[in-house]
């Protein structure tokens, strides 16, 4: 016959298990932007920012910026990063890896970057706006840049695991092609590799 002590040890063992829980202390601490911390191993700020930075510098080891350039009195080729396609097993803003891509390309000096569609439709907007009688002289809003050059390209990931550990594989791959030929004046490709080990909880 089981006792009273007996029944309530498992309620007041659970009960402890939530008040320790409960008590866990939760600490905040600011860090470096540039500094590399990977807590899940998916794709996260420093991915975008490498892969980024990898890229464009491939890009800009191509002849294409400076055969335009050549050919239209010095002028920089004007580019536009057009859209990255997420295709991974993760939600990943792509909008952040976009603007890596446009930070990359304006870094290099050699290269324009123009607004993207989205941006470009609130330029219009606040343009028409302007343009009502908010300026005193519309005319000097500067004119929508056309590209020479439109930035594109896809995300895919693959993802293997056993037990407590998993593989996690990017490769992006993007393509810098010509608006007046249609031609492809650079093709690239990134990978990424990681390995994550969970160690097992033993209570």
């Amino acid at each position: 016959m089981k006792t009273l002590w007996s029944w309530t040890l498992p309620a007041v063992s659970l009960a402890v298990v939530i008040a320790l829980g409960g008590c866990a202390e939760k600490r905040v601490s600011r860090v470096e932007t540039g500094k590399e911390v990977d807590l899940s191993g998916k794709w996260n700020d420093t991915d975008s920012q490498m892969v980024s930075k990898d890229m464009i510098t491939d890009a800009m080891s191509y002849p294409w910026a400076d055969k335009f350039s050549k050919q239209h009195a010095g002028k920089n080729p004007v580019v536009i990063v057009y859209g990255v396609k997420n295709r991974s097993s993760e939600i990943i803003n792509t909008q952040t890896f976009m603007r890596d891509l446009e930070h990359a390309f304006i870094r290099s000096g050699r290269v324009d970057v123009v607004a993207s569609p989205e941006e470009r439709t609130e330029i219009r907007g606040e343009r028409a706006e302007q343009q009502q009688g908010f300026t005193a002289n519309p005319a000097a809003i500067g004119k929508e840049l056309g590209a020479d050059f439109v930035l594109t390209g896809v995300l895919n990931s693959i993802e293997d695991r056993l037990g407590n550990q998993e593989v996690r594989y990017y490769q992006t791959n993007l393509q810098l092609i010509s608006v007046e030929t249609n031609l492809k004046v650079w093709d690239g490709e990134n990978k990424i590799k990681k390995e994550i080990n969970r160690s097992s909880t033993k209570f």
